[in-house]
């Protein structure tokens, strides 16, 4: 009974770490650039989630919108006055910006906001549902449905609407894009924005679990780096896939190793894959 907890349990995480992860292989996808700060917005969606709950008393999981809007709009500031410049540049250009926009954006909350740890408090954030023998805990529980929610949403949008379309035209040839009449500057603002926003998103709805401060995105980048390569970089279903995977070893780990180890396991698990598979478990070979 206890690996069924655990299965559960790692699929109601997995799926966090899928809608948090989106937003940086859907950048790659477009645009071809590995965003460094991805993480630092998971922090923004935090905070902007934060303050609507201290000063306005949304719940965390209500004011997600908000926070997707607020990173919406920083992420399309960002792509145009600097990401736009190095599309063209070598890659170690575009790391060198993406690391120096994480720091900016880390050390920028350290003034704006302290250094203190913040949380919230919800009706809903000790209750658990039973299910016989097994319990499965609502906040987590909420968090995975508003992350289904958010990955249908986006599958929805990549393949009915026009500007999915542009956008998927745009990854494959930018060139042959522009021949047909699509705006691929607009293509690429919409996607950083977008992608930025998604990791926004869910940064909100994990709020009612996990404490907010200016460094939270150094928690989490390596294990949305982990899920984008392991699923497939620049694959959408592949971090779905990519993110359910590591919820569901991490939760089985906890059963055989200490907590300590849990990242451990992880990893030897995805070096493992990737040696069988170098391009990950959805994204095609090159």
């Amino acid at each position: 009974m206890s690996f069924l907890q655990a299965i559960i349990d790692g699929l109601l995480v997995g799926g966090v770490y899928a809608v948090i992860s989106i937003g940086l292989t859907l950048v790659y996808g477009v645009m071809g650039i590995v965003n460094f700060a991805q993480a630092e917005f998971l922090m923004i969606g935090m905070f902007v989630s934060w303050f609507a709950w201290a000063y306005l008393g949304l719940d965390p999981v209500v004011a997600a919108p908000l926070s997707f809007a607020v990173a919406f709009g920083i992420g399309w500031l960002v792509q145009g006055q600097l990401i736009a410049r190095v599309l063209k540049a070598p890659s170690v250009a575009q790391i060198f910006l993406t690391v120096g926009l994480l720091i900016v954006i880390e050390n920028g909350s350290l003034l704006l906001f302290g250094s203190q740890f913040r949380s919230v408090t919800t009706s809903y954030q000790t209750m658990s549902l039973s299910l016989g023998a097994l319990f499965i805990s609502v906040p987590y529980l909420i968090a995975f449905g508003m992350s289904l929610a958010c990955g249908l949403a986006l599958w929805w949008f990549m393949r009915t609407s026009w500007f999915g379309r542009a956008m998927r035209a745009t990854a494959q040839n930018p060139m042959a894009a522009q021949l047909m009449g699509i705006d691929t500057a607009l293509m690429y603002k919409i996607a950083f924005a977008l992608g930025v926003g998604l990791t926004a998103f869910g940064g909100a709805v994990i709020l009612p679990y996990v404490t907010v401060f200016p460094g939270v995105g150094g928690q989490f980048v390596v294990l949305m780096f982990t899920v984008v390569v392991l699923g497939g970089l620049g694959s959408v279903a592949g971090a779905v896939v990519g993110g359910l995977a590591v919820g569901v070893i991490q939760a089985l780990s906890s059963l055989f190793f200490p907590i300590q180890l849990q990242n451990l396991i992880l990893f030897i698990v995805f070096i493992f894959v990737l040696a069988v598979r170098p391009q990950g478990l959805v994204g095609a070979s090159r």
